[in-house]
């Protein structure tokens, strides 16, 4: 089975998902879908999350591995990774598929904002195959009840972004062209570092206050510099930078575990590679995604790593940030 192969099937894959989850939605109590289904290391898997996990692994099992076999990678399944067909060996499998099945579960089981299935494939180079081996992602929008247009963006790593606009009512599909955003700087746009969950967020707004003050200079009466959207979905904020509405998102939150052990606390939830596994497509598009001292992003796949990574929508953008946020990071000696 080759990539193009692959793509079919994993579009195919999501289609199946999204159906299942808006079902699913349609027809359950907002109390139910946000139960606690599970609470592992890492994260807290929702009653949302098991619809997802039922229907990924029954299409890889049934309409891929027998072609070629693969090692798929996704929270909710034991381990964090299973050989398919069952009973081969790691290393004959010829690819390496690793997925978030809901990325913003929180948003979407409370409808408030839509969340994404994402999917990176990657040749298998064994347990060191990372986040810049991946050669094929594909990401789609899971909609909220009242929302019919839906988006889906895949990309071959070197073959720029591909991107539609599926009509969820009608099945209708129309091309869609996405760019990020070409201005020269943060002001008047959104710009933002992730900051969604208690502990830490006080030493995220300070350094975020650093950087828009040095961009930008002191706040002026009456006047909104720039904004923030904090879209708890790495894949959302990769979309957003895609498509031209935000121009800078920065997750920095594994770079925080120092200031809370010095309090005697500990780091919650972070990105991991599953999250970020649709980083090729935001690539594809322009947008220039590095880790916080400004290399390529990478990662094992796998679920545990904790990563952190800055997006800026243009070379404009990252010269503007990228100097003021790395003087705040040493001067709290968080990088080198």
């Amino acid at each position: 089975m080759e990539l193009p192969d692959l793509l079919t099937a994993i579009r195919t894959l999501h289609d199946q998902i999204r159906a299942a989850v808006t079902t699913a939605c349609e027809n359950s109590a907002l109390e139910e879908l946000a139960r606690v289904a599970a609470d592992i290391e890492g994260d807290t898997i929702y009653s949302v999350d098991r619809v997802s996990e039922s229907v990924l692994l029954e299409v890889f099992e049934r309409e891929v591995a027998p072609h070629a076999p693969i090692v798929l990678i996704a929270e909710g399944i034991e381990n964090g990774s299973i050989v398919l067909p069952r009973g081969t060996s790691e290393s004959a499998a010829r690819w390496r598929i690793i997925m978030d099945p809901i990325d913003g579960t929180r948003g979407l089981m409370y409808q408030k904002r839509p969340a994404w299935i994402l999917t990176g494939v990657a040749p298998n180079r064994g347990p060191g195959t990372s986040l810049q081996d991946i050669e094929l992602a594909v990401q789609t929008e899971l909609p909220l009840l009242k929302q019919h247009l839906c988006d889906v963006l895949w990309a071959r790593k070197g073959g720029g972004l591909q991107a539609e606009r599926v009509n969820r009512l009608t099945g209708a599909r129309t091309p869609l062209t996405l760019r990020p955003s070409s201005a020269v700087s943060v002001e008047h746009g959104y710009a933002q570092l992730v900051r969604f969950f208690p502990g830490i967020r006080e030493e995220l707004a300070a350094i975020d206050d650093e950087i828009m003050c040095a961009a930008l200079g002191p706040p002026r009466r009456g006047k909104a510099q720039c904004f923030e959207d904090q879209y708890i979905s790495t894949g959302g904020q990769l979309y957003e930078l895609l498509a031209g509405r935000d121009r800078f998102t920065a997750d920095l939150r594994p770079l925080m575990e120092q200031v809370l052990a010095v309090r005697g606390q500990a780091l919650g939830i972070c990105c991991h590679p599953y999250d970020l596994c649709t980083e090729l497509l935001a690539r594809e598009a322009g947008v220039i995604v590095t880790d916080p001292a400004g290399d390529p992003v990478s990662a094992p796949l796998d679920v545990h790593s904790e990563v952190s990574w800055v997006g800026y929508a243009n070379a404009f953008i990252r010269a503007q940030i990228e100097p003021l946020l790395q003087n705040a990071l040493r001067s709290r000696r968080m990088i080198v």
